[in-house]
């Protein structure tokens, strides 16, 4: 064995890392509680087990305790002195929500994940030196093989989707004193990057076993099919790298050596990887939508909400999966304080803090219109109008505002909060003003008018505690969007009002990722060989057939990204469609103001019905994306030499 630095004493910070990934209790009795010695680690096998459990609470899953918010945050916040998400989820950054007290945009300390990638590296690269030597069976060793290979390939591909060609440390390096430019690794281009993230990708395949039973108690580490689902996501995003990189094209050092950008040519090879992986998890016969064949869009959005509320039930379709357990510990998150409706906190004083937006909503299709997205429409005459209340426009009117969401496609019920709505058996009163009989409106002020003999308020209320928008009660309890978060909520178990309760599992992969995947790959490949236009186009009707349709649509890029889009709607993976294939920056381009939904109780006519008013979010500033942030800037090169990313 290798002698490291420092006896090569390995600090293990326990806490509850094999509680989350395993469900193990025994470690906790180990001796001493904080450190390992490297020797007596490695020669147990139950020693192999910790350490892996620690590289697998390293890795860069952006679930419920990440926080892209500045390099102080990052991963596994609640296990970090006196930090929390601030209620800051990915989607803040795109076009899909916004947060009700903060304004958020991309800045250059956002989403980094540098020292801490190399770190993880390091310690995955003295496990891999130590597999030959350890005391387990030839089966076991083929294991740890393919575990540290998924390991590898899924930080890098953390790095990768972040910096663009890195310094590619495949071995341990030993220090040796006045030798450390020695240890300086220059950067790899961004092509060389991507291969290599494959090629770790096929050596787990290789090795990991087909069936989560192999490991154990240990259940939730990974499979083949997990490695497999892995190389789907990553040679998919690499495949629209290629294709796309000309749409925002950058210039400099970085650029001319290809440590930034990959040739179009490669597309075509990326989306054939990405295919392939995919469709052996599809033709594998292991993995399906969970509950495909709804009776009705009604039983759709039950059935969809249970899949990320309960994740436990839903076997067939997740692939891998990050636990959370024990209540009150820095494993448990966050997510029900946060993002609850303000009627539903039970005294937690922050709920609310993710507003989604008009924006996404309008991409939810209406049952009666197949194959398209359907904005919603809150003028008589059928037109899109975003500029705010109008007393001279004709507007729809609704004895109740939940009636203007009806026929929308199951997933928004099942993902999102709106004006009306049932959550938790209360009826979320969200609602922005009233009209008075003049035709005038009072919009965004906490008062009240008095009609026939009746009092009305603006915020439809008068507590502040029996109502959930538009308020600045609690400087953002309330939506600003007129809609809040429902997917991975827990509806059916009130979480204790406190920190760190919540132990809702998080799904990184899952069986509809991959078919949105392949149904990408294909139709923008054009690839036609194993009937796979045929099969792309199943892939995803049978997504939509689970969401309660019943028409089936053609295969077009268009079809399959709205159908992405609201799939997999909050799971952090929409961001990085943005930065894949190069759409950000036009998203956003010239300042783009996002939209909400403001219902207001009209009080002219015969009875107090609702209309609904298009408007761009109050107090939500344009948001710009410029080119260069599609890759982060590097930290530490003065002391490391490495080429900075452009115009850092």
């Amino acid at each position: 064995m290798k002698n490291y630095k420092n006896n090569r004493n390995i600090s293990v910070f326990f806490l509850t890392i094999l509680l989350a990934f395993t469900g193990c209790t025994d470690v906790l009795d180990l001796d001493p509680k904080d450190k390992i010695d490297g020797d007596r680690l490695f020669k147990d096998p139950e020693g192999v087990k910790q350490y892996m459990a620690n590289l697998y609470y390293q890795l860069p899953i952006e679930d419920f305790n990440y926080c892209p918010y500045s390099n102080e945050f990052g991963f596994n916040v609640t296990n970090k002195a006196n930090y929390n998400t601030n209620g800051i989820i990915m989607d803040t950054y795109t076009l899909d929500g916004v947060h009700s007290d903060w304004h958020i945009g991309v800045t250059a300390n956002d989403f980094q994940w540098w020292t801490e990638g190399y770190e993880l590296n390091r310690d995955v690269n003295l496990l891999i030196d130590e597999i030959p030597h350890l005391n387990v069976s030839d089966e076991e060793r083929k294991l740890l093989i393919g575990e540290s290979s998924f390991i590898r390939a899924y930080l890098y591909f953390g790095l990768a989707k972040r910096y663009g060609g890195v310094p590619l440390i495949k071995e341990t390096q030993e220090y040796i004193p006045g030798k450390v430019d020695d240890l300086k690794v220059p950067r790899s281009t961004e092509k060389e990057t991507w291969d290599f993230i494959l090629e770790e990708c096929d050596k787990a395949i290789a090795n990991l076993p087909e069936d989560a039973s192999a490991w154990g108690n240990y259940d939730r580490r990974a499979t083949k099919w997990a490695a497999l689902a892995l190389k789907s996501r990553a040679a998919l995003h690499a495949a629209s790298l290629a294709k796309y990189w000309k749409n925002a094209t950058l210039s400099g050092t970085a650029v001319s050596q290809g440590l930034v950008g990959i040739d179009e040519s490669e597309a075509d090879r990326y989306y054939s990887e990405c295919i392939k992986a995919s469709h052996e998890i599809m033709a594998s016969g292991k993995f399906s939508l969970y509950r495909p064949e709804p009776a009705d869009p009604k039983e759709a959005a039950e059935n969809y909400q249970a899949l990320f509320e309960t994740p436990y039930v839903a076997s067939e379709e997740t692939i891998f999966l990050k636990g959370f357990v024990r209540p009150g510990q820095g494993t448990a998150h966050n997510y029900d304080i946060w993002y609850n409706p303000n009627q539903t906190t039970f005294s937690w004083p922050h709920p609310g803090r993710f507003n989604p937006t008009l924006d996404l909503v309008d991409m939810y299709e209406d049952y009666t219109k197949p194959g398209e997205s359907a904005p919603i429409i809150t003028l008589e005459n059928g037109q899109i109008d975003n500029g705010g209340y109008h007393r001279l426009r004709s507007y729809r009117k609704f004895d109740s505002p939940e009636e203007i969401f009806r026929n929308k496609d199951a997933r928004f019920f099942a993902s999102i909060n709106y004006p009306g709505g049932v959550w938790k058996g209360e009826t979320l009163i969200i609602q922005g003003g009233l009209v008075k009989p003049t035709g005038e409106a009072i919009v965004d002020v906490d008062d009240s008018y008095e009609h026939n003999g009746l009092t009305y308020y603006t915020y439809g209320a008068d507590n502040a505690l029996k109502y959930s928008g538009f308020s600045n009660y609690g400087f953002g309890n309330m939506t600003r969007t007129g809609f809040l978060m429902r997917k991975f909520l827990s509806e059916k178990v009130n979480v204790t009002p406190t920190w760190n309760q919540s132990i809702t599992d998080y799904i990184d992969m899952r069986y509809a990722e991959v078919l949105l995947n392949y149904a990408e790959a294909v139709v923008e490949s054009g690839y036609t060989a194993d009937n796979a236009q045929v099969k792309a186009a199943k892939a995803i009707n049978d997504i939509r057939r689970r969401a309660g349709h019943t028409t089936e649509i053609p295969l077009t890029l268009e079809n399959v990204l709205r159908e992405r889009r609201v799939e997999l709607a909050f799971e952090n993976k929409h961001f990085w469609d943005l930065i894949r294939r190069r759409e950000f920056h036009e998203a956003f381009d010239g300042g783009k103001q996002r939209l909400g939904l403001m219902p207001l109780l009209d009080l002219r006519g015969d009875k107090p019905q609702y209309i609904m008013v298009r408007t761009r979010i109050r107090y939500a500033y344009a948001v710009n994306f410029l080119p260069y942030q599609y890759y982060r800037s590097i930290p530490g090169i003065g002391s490391s030499g490495l080429i900075q990313n452009p115009q850092y």
